[in-house]
């Protein structure tokens, strides 16, 4: 093959925060980012970079709910769970999109739900827990992704001037929304915004998270996000920081400007970002 021929094996650039907010006293929300193939995990640092060569890579956010420290238990053991399935899955997406991600990433769903359920009817601390989740695993071209709650995932395309929504809020409010119902605005200031109808956990029967498949090319930034976050901007506002100097330059920390941001924006809630780039 000539060097003009070589396939170009994409990087990618990573960088997570959280913060407590300016109200809560806990953080109930959590993030993780893991890196692996079909024997071996590694949990990944709060930044960094590496190659898709020879692994896959997962990155995921949830918010959890529930009465004292239950919440924020909930998040932990959702993170936690997705170490355990994932890797034998490894580069299922060699054989198209019809290798059986949709099924990986719903069973991944359930097996965290029934361990919640379970958990909060065991112990009297942990009853009613529950949390969202918002998960994209990155292979070579192609990113997959698992959604459940109203946590966000978020692609901004190089070559795109404003950011899509990938995951849709699983309320009634976001219902609204994306039928044209309300107005971005309105569904900012809904009294019901964070109503969740579906999540992990609590005293959900079933779960039925929203999964998906994006192709991506060089320059195309993903975030995943709590709603403490996009309680403090708008949509185009998003796309407008991901693409502020703050966010550029090899020492950049893209979530931490984020968070920073919102939080000094609003802070009524935790807030964590994670921002995923193609480099």
């Amino acid at each position: 093959m000539k060097p003009s021929q070589k396939k170009i094996i994409p990087s990618l650039k990573w960088s997570g925060c959280s913060d407590t907010g300016r109200v809560r006293k806990n953080n109930e929300d959590s993030f993780l980012g893991l890196q692996f193939d079909a024997r071996e995990i590694f949990r990944l640092g709060k930044f960094g970079e590496a190659s898709l060569e020879k692994n896959d890579f997962t990155f995921a956010v949830c918010d959890g709910m529930g009465g004292a420290k239950a919440g924020e238990y909930a998040s932990q053991i959702a993170t936690e769970k997705i170490t355990t399935l994932l890797p034998r899955a490894f580069q299922q997406s060699a054989s198209g999109l019809n290798a059986g991600f949709a099924d990986v990433l719903t069973e991944l769903f359930a097996q965290i739900h029934r361990a919640l359920v379970y958990l909060g009817d065991s112990y009297e601390e942990c009853h009613g827990m529950e949390t969202t989740m918002s998960l994209c695993w990155f292979t070579p071209g192609w990113m997959y992704f698992g959604h459940i709650g109203d946590s966000r995932i978020y692609h901004l395309p190089a070559r795109a001037a404003g950011i899509k929504q990938l995951s849709e809020d699983h309320t009634h409010v976001g219902w609204l929304f994306r039928n044209g119902k309300i107005s971005e605005r309105e569904a900012r200031t809904h009294p019901r915004r964070s109503v969740l109808q579906n999540a992990l956990g609590g005293g959900n029967q079933f779960v039925d998270p929203q999964v998906g498949a994006v192709a991506y090319g060089k320059g195309d930034i993903f975030l995943l996000c709590t709603d403490g976050l996009v309680d403090g901007f708008y949509n185009s506002q998003l796309a407008e920081q991901l693409r502020a100097p703050e966010c550029a330059g090899p020492d950049a920390n893209p979530a931490r400007h984020l968070v920073t941001t919102a939080v000094k924006k609003d802070g009524r809630d935790n807030t964590t970002a994670l921002v995923v780039q193609i480099v």
